[in-house]
């Protein structure tokens, strides 16, 4: 009885760790993604494990057939203690790998370059793009729109369809900042800057994260991306904090902000001093 209890409680630990498992894989990251960057990555993620398959695949077959094949119980077997190589087997082992490798390296070259974070996203000549400039603090983001001389914090608008160039640096860890959604991690490093270019296609909410620790509060960093329909919807995004009654005026404002705490809401700054970007990476040098 004990036994069959065990085994119950056993079962039940893996269907619910099985469960718990597949609720993390968000069907809203990477693997789905929702601009051109994240499309493509998606698709060099699938064509890579496809091509490794092909060596997976055939030595779990290989072992499996050798294990039955040569078994110390088979009747009849023939016993050759001098074999020492085969020909055909080891240019076979050796070719297709060979092969292989030599085109996911091809396929690592060209698509390191078209993946480029630095290179721009132009579709249309007639939609400019809309620069963010992104500051990780401790444990919140600030983005701050200099064409608009707004900011917030935990919160990103866009519209789709239009090229958006970020602009990132940290105020004090090292961070990685990532939209799985629309693709390509980069890191937020203090006193330097990162650039990164994405494009949304579809609209939605998406869910950006910190995708390297960087303290206790490092878990609740998190902020939402909001893709519009159209730049009307934008801008009325835009007018909404635009309302706000905070303000950035000075680095002294900038400093009472970057305070660390955890789990921060969102918030919007109606104005922006000008220089408030480059004075944070210039904090950092004599």
């Amino acid at each position: 009885m004990k036994f069959i209890k065990k085994s119950k409680v056993f079962k039940i630990f893996l269907i619910s760790s099985a469960i718990l498992l597949l609720y993390g894989c968000s069907y809203n990251g990477i693997l789905n993604g929702k601009g051109i960057i994240a499309t493509q990555q998606y698709e060099l993620l699938i064509t890579a494990f496809l091509i490794m398959l092909l060596i997976v695949v055939p030595v779990i077959v290989m072992t499996l057939l050798f294990s039955f094949l040569y078994r110390s119980s088979r009747k009849n077997a023939n016993y050759d203690p001098n074999w020492s190589h085969s020909k055909p087997v080891e240019i076979i082992v050796w070719t297709v790998p060979i092969i292989i490798i030599f085109f996911l390296a091809k396929m690592t070259w060209k698509s390191t370059h078209d993946l480029d974070p630095k290179r721009s996203i132009f579709l249309e000549k007639d939609k400019k793009p809309i620069y963010i400039n992104v500051v990780s603090l401790d444990w919140k983001w600030l983005f701050i729109y200099p064409q608009y001389n707004i900011a917030t914090i935990n919160e990103i608008s866009i519209p789709i369809n239009v090229p958006i160039i970020f602009k990132i640096t940290s105020n004090s860890n090292m961070n990685s900042f990532f939209i799985p959604s629309l693709g390509s991690q980069i890191y937020a490093m203090a006193g330097m800057k990162t650039t990164l270019h994405l494009i949304s296609n579809k609209i939605g909410v998406f869910k950006g994260i910190s995708a390297n620790y960087s303290g206790e509060g490092f878990s609740g960093m998190k902020f939402s991306v909001i893709s519009s329909k159209n730049t009307k919807i934008f801008m009325k995004w835009v007018n909404k904090v635009k309302n706000s009654k905070k303000h950035i005026n000075n680095f002294y404002d900038f400093k009472k902000i970057s305070v660390p705490n955890q789990n921060h809401n969102i918030e919007y700054f109606s104005s922006v001093y000008s220089k408030i970007f480059t004075d944070i990476i210039n904090q950092f040098y004599p």
